[in-house]
């Protein structure tokens, strides 16, 4: 059998087991009752779950998903939940007899606490919310630098430092962006790669989108939940903050919304130089992974595919905006104040 190039996780579908048996479990290992609505997820099964007096994240993963890095993402939640209490990550609610992770035929199941809040992609982008955002990523990431796990060193495609793998995926790119990110890739590879090695290496969140943030509608710069920690993985930290910066770029002034969220992150976790000369490069792979897997993915399932596509426009619209990776990488390291 030919391996899949995305990966079993990329390239199997959600589970799909029937509401009344989730409730079911719910009951009986939880002692929740209430009602289940279907959350939207790429490759795992999410409901809320909705018991009148109070919600709650029931997630069943991927059967695809070892069972080890369950395990790794859950005590990531514990590990954090314990030194930064602070920062709004869901906690993880344990079974009646105290299991964090309930073993089922169908994947491994955990009941989380609902956080509150809108998803920053509805709400205005802004430097106050930018700052916010690199504030509570270099908070979360000087926490995550301290936790280690035998399963936190995996392959995931969308880990930045795995960009050179998307190769296989490019065939089910548009005919107009396919060369430009071919012509990447090999740039990538042969002068990227070997400088991003030689930065600082520790757990990162890696999906810092603005589906997975919240935030008060009232108070649009204050963060009320940090969410999905299923891409996970022990990479090169500064791609944490590249991940969160593809989302963050505006058309007309790519450096407005970055400088903020960089400056953020650097006052709560300081950056190297070299990391800063990095970040723009790394931003535009973040944006390419984006794209090349979104396509790819919604290609393998056209019913899914609203929900896989949600951020192909706005990485297309940041790459190209992105023209000048040097000249932004010394706008940010001098507003760091970092000496070059």
């Amino acid at each position: 059998m030919t391996q899949d190039p995305a990966g079993s996780l990329l390239s199997l579908p959600p589970p799909q087991v029937p509401t009344e048996a989730l409730a079911t479990l719910a009951a009986s290992h939880w002692g929740l009752t209430g009602t289940l609505h279907p959350l939207t997820s790429e490759r795992d099964q999410n409901h809320r779950l909705d018991t009148g007096t109070a919600s709650y994240t029931l997630k069943l993963a991927n059967p695809a998903e070892p069972t080890a890095l369950t395990d790794f993402q859950t005590q990531a939640l514990l590990h954090t939940a314990r030194e930064a209490p602070n920062l709004p990550t869901p906690r993880v609610l344990p079974t009646r007899d105290g299991q964090s992770i309930l073993p089922t035929p169908d994947g491994a199941l955990r009941l989380l606490t609902w956080l509150p809040g809108t998803p920053l992609a509805h709400l205005p982008r802004t430097p106050a919310l930018a700052a916010s955002i690199g504030r509570a990523l270099g908070e979360l990431d000087a926490t995550l630098a301290h936790f280690h796990h035998p399963a936190s060193d995996h392959h995931l495609l969308w880990d930045i430092q795995n960009t050179p793998d998307l190769a296989p995926l490019t065939e089910a790119l548009p005919g107009d962006l396919k060369p430009r990110i071919i012509t990447f890739l090999a740039r990538f590879t042969t002068h990227i790669a070997p400088a991003l090695k030689q930065l600082p290496r520790q757990v990162i969140h890696g999906d810092f989108n603005p589906h997975n943030l919240l935030a008060d509608p009232a108070d649009p710069s204050h963060l009320t939940g940090i969410l999905d920690f299923g891409d996970m993985t022990l990479s090169r930290r500064i791609c944490d903050l590249a991940v969160a910066a593809s989302y963050l770029i505006d058309p007309t002034d790519p450096a407005s919304l970055l400088i903020p969220l960089t400056q953020a992150y650097h006052q709560a976790n300081p950056l190297t130089a070299q990391e800063l000369h990095l970040l723009p490069d790394l931003i535009t792979a973040r944006l390419v992974t984006t794209l090349t897997i979104s396509a790819w993915r919604a290609a393998r399932y056209p019913e899914n595919a609203p929900y896989i596509l949600r951020n192909a426009p706005t990485s297309r619209a940041g790459l190209d905006a992105l023209t000048n990776p040097g000249a932004l990488a010394e706008t940010l390291t001098k507003a760091c104040g970092t000496p070059t």
